[in-house]
Formats: C-alpha cells, structure tokens, sequence
C-alpha cells in the first residue's frame, strides 16, 4: 500500500520540467547580462547613435535638449532581432535621462518631444520594457570587452554609452557588470539545488548550496572595487540624478508628459540595485519574506525588469520550498548550508549599506557644507532617497534584517 500512496506524488515530480537558464534567455556564461550586446544600430538611426556618442560633452555643455529638438522622427521598423531592439532601448534612455536632466533636477523638462518619445515607448512595448532607464540599459547590455579574449575585468571593459561622470560614471557602470558576472555561479548553483528538490538528490542539493554561499562571497568582493573607482562626490552630485526617475520623486512630482503618447505626464522609477533579478531569485529560492512595504516595492522593480528574467524568478517561487524540505529532513549538514547562504546573502545586504552610506549619506553632508550662495547645490530632493524613490537605508535595514530572521535553528 504504500507504493500506492506514492504514486500519484512520483508522477508529478516527473511532470515538472528540469528548470534551466536557456528557457528564460539566461546565458550560462554571461547569466542576466546581455551577452556580447552590439554597439551600433542600422544606418538609419544614425541621428541617435552620434547623439548618444557624445552624450556627456552635449549635457556639460547644456547642448542635448537643442540637439534631440532637431531630431528627426524614425520608425523602428528597421531594427531587427532582440540585441537591435536592446541597444535603441539603452541609447533612447540614456539621451531621455539626459534631456530631462540636463540643468539638474531644479529645471527637469517635464514633456519628452515627440521625436524621442515615440519611438522610445514603441521599443519599449517590443521589449516589455519601461520607456526609462533601467539596470538592463545602464548595465545588463551596456558593456563591450576590448579584448574578447581576455577575462572580464574593469580595464578590459568599457560601457557603449555613458553620462557625465568621468572614470566614476565608467566605475560605477563596469562594477555593476561585474558584480553581475560573479552572480553566474550562484544562478547556476540555484538551477541545480531547484532540479535537486525536484527530482531529490541531498548530495547534488548540498553542493549546490555551498556553491551558492561562494558566489554571493564573490558578489560582495566584486562590489567593493566601487571603492576603487568611482568618487563619492562625483556620484552624488554629478552622477545620481541622471538615475533618478519621474515615480516618488518630489522634483517631478506629476511625472513626465510622453508627447504623441498621453496626454497625462505617467510616472516611472529611477534606476536602482532592486532591478538586477540576482538577489529577487535568491530570495525566492531561499524562502526570505520581506515587510510588505519592502516586499511591495520590490515586487514592483519586477516590472522594471526583462520579461523573461522577471518569469525565472516567478518560476523560482513555483518550486518546492527548499525551506520546508531542509526543516522536514532533519539533515544538519543541510541546515548549516542553507544557514551559510543566508548568513552569506545578509552580509552582502550590510555591505550594501556602507555603501549607501558613503556614497549617498554621508556625501549628501559633505555636500551641504559644501552648499554656498553662488554655487548650484546638488539634488536637494533626493538626500534622503535612492534613485528608485525608496527612504534608501530604512529599506536596506529592513531587507537586510529580514535576510538574517530567514535563519534556522538547529533542531536538539
């Protein structure tokens, strides 16, 4: 009989499908990064490719908004598979975010003209994308090796569009890149640890976790070259508003006006560390619940994200709970190792913080006593906020805090 109470259990196992990356365009070299992006578009969209080529120069030199003024209308009907489409994204965002920012958030253009509006929200819509920066532009697809062949690391990387910034603005995008890159073994460590549960197998499951816990050791390390490369200063008062969105933003507070679009200004997020789908996939994986305050912003970010990685993480959450099966398998050799992953994710969530803190808290008070009568003061309505729109540190406290309460007791 008890063949028989296992039947039905055994044949949905088997109906689960084996999760993999290839079935959500996750590149097994490359994980949630574009791999490879193109850096030029058809000749047709010319007019975009030598603005964007000259970005930081036409936006120091408060030239951008007569320049994208002058533009002519183009239809995206030449641009022809995903990289096309991914790269008139990244160039659209960036001239977008350069042109409502231009004169710093004490002036932002509050109408986007039709020229750049149109055929940003069109390619937006072929690629279930917002029509604003996101992490996919500003990093996933903005990365070019100038050797192939060598490794991937910060001087054999340049970003195909930037802002002003300098070497902090290059910093700041090619440590991001990285930091994805070293999140490659952890994604594939979770792919291997879900098809473990489902089809169980402890030892592959064990493994996959340690290997885990490496990866999120190796994220940290690979975020903590930012301080090697970009200025606190310069990111706070040059760099971070042309990451700020037009959602929670009190220097945008009705939003942007998309001409020939709508007729109502709609209101989008600023860029943000919440839109890379690394560390939503390993919450779900691990079980972690967030507060819903927390939880509701991130679930949001989602949509912020490419389609396809945004149903990896959905797919995750789909999954036999590894929670549930490490307490009902009474193994503490698995305990511990579900313990080190999320002993290992809270302490990458604490060093996020002290780099909010440098490069935002305690430059925005460097920057007050900074502020003088003759001099532009930096983004006043953003001290408090990330670019995405969040009270930043009570966030990070809140989601890092969660992470650690995720912890297991050891059974006696």
């Amino acid at each position: 009989t008890s063949d028989k109470i296992m039947e039905p259990q055994s044949q949905n196992l088997k109906t689960t499908p084996p999760l993999t990356l290839e079935r959500f365009h996750i590149s097994e070299e490359y994980g949630f990064l574009l791999p490879n992006p193109l850096k030029e578009l058809p000749d047709h969209y010319r007019p975009w490719m030598e603005i964007a080529s000259k970005l930081p120069h036409l936006i120091d030199t408060h030239q951008l908004r007569a320049q994208v003024n002058k533009m002519p209308l183009l239809n995206c009907q030449f641009l022809t598979g995903y990289k096309e489409q991914h790269l008139a994204h990244l160039i659209l965002s960036f001239i977008t975010m350069g042109y409502v920012w231009q004169e710093g958030e004490t002036q932002p253009k509050e109408v986007l003209p039709r020229n750049l509006a149109l055929p940003f929200v069109e390619v937006s819509r072929n690629l279930g994308l917002p029509p604003i920066l996101v992490h996919a532009d500003l990093v996933l697809a903005n990365w070019a090796a100038r050797n192939p062949e060598k490794p991937l690391e910060i001087r054999n990387l340049d970003p195909i569009v930037s802002f002003p910034g300098g070497e902090s603005i290059r910093g700041f995008i090619l440590v991001t890149v990285l930091v994805e890159k070293a999140a490659v073994p952890g994604i594939k460590a979770l792919v291997q640890a879900v098809n473990a549960l489902l089809k169980p197998s402890p030892d592959c499951l064990l493994q996959a976790l340690q290997r885990l816990t490496l990866s999120i050791q190796d994220i940290t390390r690979a975020l903590g070259q930012m301080h090697d490369y970009v200025d606190p200063d310069i990111f706070y008062a040059v760099i971070r508003i042309f990451l700020s969105g037009w959602k929670d933003n009190p220097a945008m507070p009705a939003g942007l006006v998309y001409e020939g679009v709508s007729e109502e200004p709609l209101g989008y997020s600023g860029g943000s560390a919440a839109q890379s789908t690394v560390l939503h996939a390993f919450d779900e994986f691990l079980g972690i619940r967030h507060s819903k305050e927390s939880a509701d912003f991130l679930h949001r970010m989602r949509d912020y994200m490419p389609p396809s990685h945004k149903a990896f993480i959905e797919e995750i959450h789909l999954a036999p709970s590894l929670r549930d099966h490490v307490l009902s398998s009474g193994d503490g050799q698995l305990l511990t190792a579900y313990n080190q992953c999320v002993e290992a994710l809270a302490a990458l969530r604490s060093y996020h913080i002290t780099m909010v803190t440098k490069y935002l808290i305690t430059a925005a008070s460097r920057a007050k006593g900074r502020r003088t009568s003759h001099l532009p003061g930096p983004p006043r309505s953003l001290e408090e906020r990330g670019t995405g729109g969040t009270a930043v540190l009570r966030f990070l406290k809140s989601v890092r805090d969660r992470t650690l309460e995720a912890t297991l007791q050891q059974s006696s």
